[in-house]
């Protein structure tokens, strides 16, 4: 990789990094020096990567080096990576952003980390979150507040929040994340770059969960990849995806391929409405707009279905669920019974055959991962009581859910995919809903998407050194 400026490589993809490595145009000690480099000049305003780990990280550079010397090629040897706060990273604080655990050090790394290093990743360090992941912002007491690279005054989303920056700003080409409430998603459209919730269980979330508790008993909790285009995020998947190790023994994965490798192949369904959830006449347009390009390459279009399951009805149920799994172990909290869990678990078994039938007339789902685009700041303590201004009407917080909740309700895989900018300036995206499993299809149509129509753009002013 001759000749290439700082912001030239801040701005490769995983893709084309590993390739660089592999054919020894750039060593992983000289990648990981200039990212390392990149996040100490530009990372101050952002701050997106508020655990550095840059000796271990130049160790482990240097004995990737020396394995890509003797042939080694592991999928990612010697790439420089960051993952959210709340992953185990063995030798590294696990804070979730709370006061409790500031002194915690992770003995082990997650699964989906221990894979990652498995695989030759170089770790940076880890990018911020806000308290127990939830919020749409993400800012805590320990590490303060990330700032969006389009607009330091925005938030760049949350739980994922300093995933989504670091990538946008060019500080690392590959994110791991996690997403219970459109914790990948949005802030991969709030900061225009890629991100992927995986079909539920088909990338470990052992570790991932706050001290004492266990997330993989949730029925919705994932965790997954995000990046700057939509190659590399099926490559991360290559790397991350499969059985744990207790299910390992009798079980093996075997994704299916896209469904299809051109646009005009493809039957979608686009929703712009949601009974839960308001939405800016701007992303609805923008997904209108969308659905004439590909309508004009051949792809066959309906904005509904007798097939869609009851939303409403679904979106009430996903609340009931995801607010046990973010309220659990906190004081003062009614709990539901047992009996009432179960009756969720039902719902939710039949809301997925419905999905099921839905995708045996379309291929994708297309909607938006959110009712705004990236918002100000805001401080109030209470997102439960939080609003936001969508076409001139208040709308509380919390309905915003519906619409990841979708794909996280059904278990579906989904991807949040950049479609451009919007006419003050900042990100839009589009959310794609696969069938279950079926996660190289929403990823792969993320990469037609990508070459049609463009994708990831640097945000103004990071494209340069």
């Amino acid at each position: 990789m001759p000749e290439r400026t700082t912001a030239d490589l801040a701005y490769a993809s995983a893709t084309q990094l590993m390739d660089a490595l592999v054919h020894r145009r750039i060593s992983a000690l000289e990648a990981t020096d200039r990212a390392i480099a990149r996040i100490e000049q530009r990372d101050g305003p952002i701050n997106a990567v508020v655990v550095r780990d840059f000796d271990r990280a130049r160790a482990a550079a240097r004995a990737a080096d020396a394995a890509l010397a003797k042939g080694d090629r592991r999928p990612l040897l010697g790439l420089p990576v960051t993952v959210k706060e709340t992953h185990d990273v063995a030798g590294l604080p696990t804070t979730w952003g709370v006061e409790v655990f500031r002194d915690r050090i992770a003995t082990e790394d997650t699964a989906a980390v221990a894979r990652l290093r498995a695989a030759g990743a170089v770790i940076l360090g880890k990018t911020n979150v806000p308290p127990f992941n939830a919020d749409w912002q993400s800012q805590n007491p320990l590490h303060g507040r990330t700032n969006n690279p389009w607009d330091l005054d925005r938030t760049p989303g949350g739980s994922s929040g300093g995933s989504a920056a670091s990538l946008a700003a060019g500080l690392a080409p590959l994110e791991l994340a996690s997403d219970i409430g459109g914790s990948i998603r949005v802030p991969a459209a709030f900061c225009g770059v890629y991100g992927h919730k995986p079909s539920y269980e088909l990338i470990p979330v052992r570790g991932h969960a706050p001290p004492g508790m266990d997330d993989s008993v949730l029925g919705i909790a994932t965790v997954g990849p995000m990046a700057r285009t939509a190659a590399d995020l099926d490559l991360a998947l290559s790397v991350l995806a499969g059985p744990d190790v207790d299910q390992a023994e009798g079980y093996r994965l075997v994704l299916p391929p896209a469904r299809h490798k051109r646009i005009g192949a493809y039957r979608i369904l686009l929703l712009d409405s949601h009974p839960r959830a308001a939405v800016d006449d701007e992303i609805r347009a923008a997904l209108h707009e969308l659905g004439e390009r590909l309508t004009a390459l051949g792809a066959r279009i309906s904005l509904s279905s007798e097939r869609l399951p009851d939303l409403a009805a679904a979106h009430d149920v996903y609340v009931g669920m995801i607010s046990t799994a973010m309220s659990r172990g906190r004081p003062g909290v009614t709990k539901p019974t047992a009996y009432a869990w179960l009756d969720m678990l039902a719902t939710q078994a039949q809301v997925r055959r419905q999905w099921a039938a839905l995708f045996e007339t379309f291929d994708v789902v297309l909607a938006p991962v959110f009712g705004t685009l990236a918002f100000p700041h805001l401080t109030d303590d209470d997102p439960a009581t939080r609003t936001y201004r969508i076409n001139g009407k208040p709308t509380p917080n919390y309905d915003q859910l519906a619409w990841p909740g979708m794909a996280t309700l059904g278990r579906l895989p989904a991807t949040a995919a950049p479609i451009g900018v919007s006419k003050a300036g900042l990100p839009m995206s589009v959310q794609i809903i696969g069938a279950f499993l079926e996660d190289r299809t929403t990823v792969g149509f993320a990469g037609l998407l990508e070459r049609e129509f463009g994708g990831f753009q640097a945000p103004p002013g990071y494209g340069t050194v």
